[in-house]
C-alpha cells in the first residue's frame, strides 16, 4: 500500500495537498450543526427560547450545513478533476512503455495491455484523485463527531467508540480473502483477453469460456464474503443506536443528562455511521487497488538480453 501512495504522490503532490486542507475544513464543521440541535431542542423544551432566536440559531445551522457543502462541492471537482489527469498520465506511460519495451525486444501480451489501458488505469486514476482527501475528511468527522459527544456525556461517547472498533476488525479479517479473489478475477481475465487477440477464437473458445466460468466462481466468492461482512456491520450499526437510546434514556430518566444531549448523540451515531462505512469501503478499495496496481507493473517483466555467442 505505501508503494502505491508513494507513487499517487510524487505525480499529483501539489494538488493533493490542497485537497488535505479542504478535507480538515469539512471535517472540523462536522459536529457544527450538533450543537446547534442540541441548544435548539433544550431550549424548546425549557419553554426558553423565542421566535426571533429559533429563527437565528436555525439561520447559523443552516449556514454551517451550505458551507460543509460547498466545500465538499470543492473537494469533489477538485479530486475527480485530478484522477481523470491520473487516468490520462497512466494511460500515456503504458502506451509509451510499451513501444520502448518491443523496441528492447520483450514479449508483450495486446490483450493484458488492452485491459491494462481501458478497465485497470481507469479504475486506479479514480481511486488516486481522492486518496488523501477522502480519508482524510471521513477520519476528520469520525474525530469531531465521536470528541463532540464525549465532550457532551461520556458515556454515549464511549458507545459510539467501541461501535467503531469491531467493525475495523472485521473488514481487516475478511478483506485479506477479498483480496485473493481480486487477483484471481484480473488475472483470468488478463489470460482471457490474451488469448482472444493472440489466436483464432474457434482454436481457444472452449478454454477462454472455462476462464469465463471461474470468474464468475470468484465474482461468487466476493460476494459471499461482502455480503456476510456487510450483514455485520449493519447488525453492529443497529446495537449502536439501540444502545444510545438505552442508556441515553435512563440517564435523562435519573436526571444525569438532558434529552438535546440525547438527540444529538443519537443523529451524531448517524453521522458516524456514515464515515464508518465510508471508510470500510475505502479500505477495501485501497486493497483492491494495491493489487491492481502491483498488476500493472508485471505488465513490463524485465526483458533479458540475447548474449552473442
Amino acid at each position: 500500500m505505501f508503494q502505491l501512495y508513494a507513487a499517487i504522490w510524487r505525480i499529483s503532490s501539489g494538488r493533493q495537498v490542497i485537497l488535505i486542507l479542504i478535507s480538515v475544513a469539512i471535517a472540523g464543521l462536522a459536529a457544527v450543526p450538533l450543537e446547534f440541535q442540541k441548544e435548539i431542542v433544550n431550549l424548546l423544551t425549557q419553554n426558553e427560547i423565542n421566535e426571533e432566536d429559533l429563527f437565528w440559531y436555525c439561520l447559523y445551522m443552516m449556514g454551517a450545513i451550505l458551507l460543509s457543502l460547498a466545500l465538499k462541492w470543492l473537494m469533489g471537482f477538485r479530486s475527480g478533476l485530478l484522477g481523470e489527469d491520473i487516468i490520462r498520465f497512466i494511460r500515456g506511460r503504458l502506451v509509451t512503455r510499451s513501444i520502448t519495451y518491443r523496441s528492447e525486444g520483450g514479449n508483450l501480451r495486446k490483450g493484458t495491455l488492452s485491459t491494462a489501458v481501458s478497465a485497470e488505469a481507469e479504475e486506479l486514476g479514480k481511486f488516486a484523485g481522492a486518496a488523501f482527501s477522502e480519508p482524510v475528511v471521513q477520519i476528520g468527522t469520525l474525530i469531531s463527531v465521536i470528541g463532540y459527544i464525549a465532550s457532551s456525556q461520556p458515556g454515549l461517547g464511549t458507545v459510539a467508540l467501541l461501535m467503531v472498533f469491531p467493525q475495523i476488525v472485521i473488514v481487516l479479517l475478511s478483506q485479506r480473502k477479498v483480496n485473493q479473489y481480486v487477483a484471481e478475477r484480473v488475472r483470468l481475465l488478463r489470460n482471457a483477453t490474451d488469448q482472444l487477440t493472440g489466436n483464432e477464437i474457434r482454436e481457444v473458445e472452449q478454454d477462454v469460456l472455462t476462464r469465463f466460468d471461474a470468474i464468475y466462481d470468484a465474482r461468487k466468492s466476493m460476494f459471499i464474503w461482502k455480503l456476510s461482512t456487510k450483514f455485520l456491520l449493519s447488525a453492529i450499526n443497529g446495537s449502536g443506536t439501540v444502545a444510545i437510546l438505552l442508556l441515553g434514556g435512563w440517564m435523562v430518566i435519573e436526571g444525569r443528562t438532558d434529552v438535546g444531549t440525547v438527540v444529538a448523540a443519537t443523529i451524531g451515531l448517524g453521522r458516524i455511521q456514515g464515515p464508518t462505512a465510508f471508510l470500510i469501503a475505502y479500505y477495501r478499495q485501497v486493497s483492491a487497488n494495491r493489487i491492481k496496481y502491483e498488476l500493472l507493473l508485471e505488465i513490463f517483466p524485465p526483458v533479458r538480453k540475447r548474449t552473442k555467442g
